[in-house]
C-alpha cells in the first residue's frame, strides 16, 4: 500500500495471553497499535486527538476495561470515526452499549463476542456449584480449613441430585451443556426462554412459563445475558414462587439476580443454598453472601482455564481478521445480526 492508502489499523485494547503468534500474523493485513492512555479519560483524550485514525477494528480483551471503563455513549462519541467494528473477548458483553454503537454517526460499531468456545468452561463451573451447593459441602470445607473436621456440629445433610428436578433459565449454549453434563447425574431439566426451542435443540428439555420454572425447579441455574430486560429479573417478587429449600446456581451475570434480595431468601430459608461465580458489583461482593457459609462462591473462574482462554482468543483474533479481510463479523451479536 502507498502512503496516501496506508493500511487499517486494528487497535488492542489489553494484551494477548495465550494466541500471541495469532494476534501477529495480523501484521500482514493492517498495522496492530496500542493506545498509550493508561485509564479512561487519557484515552478518550487520545482517541479526540486523531492519534488513532484509521483504526478499523478494536480488539478488546479481559484487562482493557482499566483502560477504557465501559463502552458507554461518551466513549463510544470519542472513538475513530473509521472505526467498524469492535471484538470483544468475551460471551457476556453488557460492558457495552450495543444499541449506542449501532447508532453511532457516521458509521456504526459493529460488535462481536465469543458466544460458544465458553459453554464446556462454563457448565463446567456451574455443575460444580451445582453439586456443592446441593450436597451442602462449603460447612464442612470451611470447618476443615478450621482444623474442625466437619465442624463443632454436624453439618446437615446434603440431597443427592439424582431425580432432581434442574430449571434452566436462558436455554443458551451454555444452559443446553449444562443439561446434557446433569442428566448424567439423573436430573431432568426444564427450561424457559424468550422463544422455545425446536426438540432437537431441547433434546428432551421441557419447556415451561417463567412462573412455572420458578415453582417446580430444585435447582434453578441462571445462564442468561444481562441487559435492560433481565437486570434483576430473579428477585424478592420470584424468590416468594420457589419451593421452599431451593438450589440456585449463577455462572451468567451477577445482576440478573438482586443479590439484597437473595441474602434474605437465604436466611429465611426459602433458598437452602446458593453457588454464584458472579457478582453485582464484582470484585465487591454482598457481606451477607460471603458470611453464609451455605453458599459456595468463586470469584468469576467460569473460563478460568488454558484451553478455554486461549480458545477465546485464537476465536476472537479470527473475528478480527474477518472484519479487516471481508467487512463482515463471524459472531455478531444478536443485537447486530441484522446491521
Amino acid at each position: 500500500m502507498t502512503s496516501s492508502n496506508p493500511k487499517p489499523k486494528i487497535l488492542l485494547l489489553g494484551t494477548v495471553d495465550f494466541a500471541k503468534s495469532t494476534w501477529e500474523a495480523l501484521s500482514t493485513i493492517a498495522d496492530l497499535t496500542t493506545p498509550t492512555s493508561t485509564n479512561r479519560q487519557d484515552f478518550i483524550q487520545e482517541c479526540k486527538s486523531g492519534k488513532l485514525n484509521n483504526t478499523i477494528a478494536a480488539y478488546k480483551t479481559f484487562s482493557s476495561a482499566s483502560i477504557t471503563g465501559p463502552w458507554d455513549v461518551e466513549l463510544i462519541a470519542a472513538l475513530p470515526n473509521t472505526l467498524n467494528f469492535c471484538i470483544s473477548n468475551g460471551a457476556g458483553y453488557d460492558s457495552i452499549d450495543v444499541h449506542a454503537c449501532a447508532a453511532r454517526k457516521p458509521r456504526p460499531i459493529l460488535v462481536a463476542n465469543v458466544p460458544t468456545v465458553v459453554d464446556d468452561a462454563t457448565a463446567d463451573t456451574a455443575v460444580f456449584l451445582l453439586l456443592g451447593a446441593l450436597r451442602g459441602f462449603n460447612v464442612s470445607m470451611l470447618s476443615l480449613r478450621n482444623r474442625e473436621w466437619r465442624g463443632r456440629e454436624v453439618p446437615p445433610l446434603g440431597h443427592d441430585p439424582q431425580g432432581k428436578v434442574l430449571g434452566v433459565l436462558g436455554m443458551g449454549g451454555i444452559g443446553r451443556n449444562m443439561k446434557k453434563k446433569c442428566e448424567v447425574f439423573g436430573m431432568r431439566t426444564i427450561y424457559h426462554n424468550r422463544n422455545q426451542l425446536s426438540e432437537e435443540q431441547a433434546g428432551g428439555a421441557q419447556y415451561v412459563s417463567f412462573d412455572e420454572l420458578l415453582a417446580q425447579s430444585d435447582v434453578l441455574s441462571l445462564n442468561l445475558p444481562l441487559n435492560p430486560r433481565t437486570r434483576h429479573i430473579i428477585g424478592k417478587p420470584e424468590f416468594a414462587k420457589m419451593k421452599t429449600g431451593i438450589i440456585i446456581v449463577n455462572t451468567a451475570r451477577g445482576a440478573v439476580m438482586d443479590e439484597a434480595a437473595l441474602v434474605d431468601a437465604l436466611a429465611s430459608g426459602r433458598v437452602a443454598s446458593a453457588g454464584l461465580d458472579v457478582y453485582e458489583e464484582e470484585p465487591k461482593i454482598h457481606p451477607g453472601l460471603i458470611d453464609n457459609p451455605h453458599v459456595m462462591l468463586l470469584p468469576h473462574m467460569g473460563t478460568w482455564t488454558l484451553e478455554t482462554m486461549t480458545k477465546m482468543e485464537e476465536f476472537s483474533i479470527e473475528n478480527v481478521r474477518a472484519a479487516i479481510e471481508t467487512g463482515k463479523l463471524i459472531s455478531p451479536v444478536i443485537e447486530h445480526k441484522d446491521l
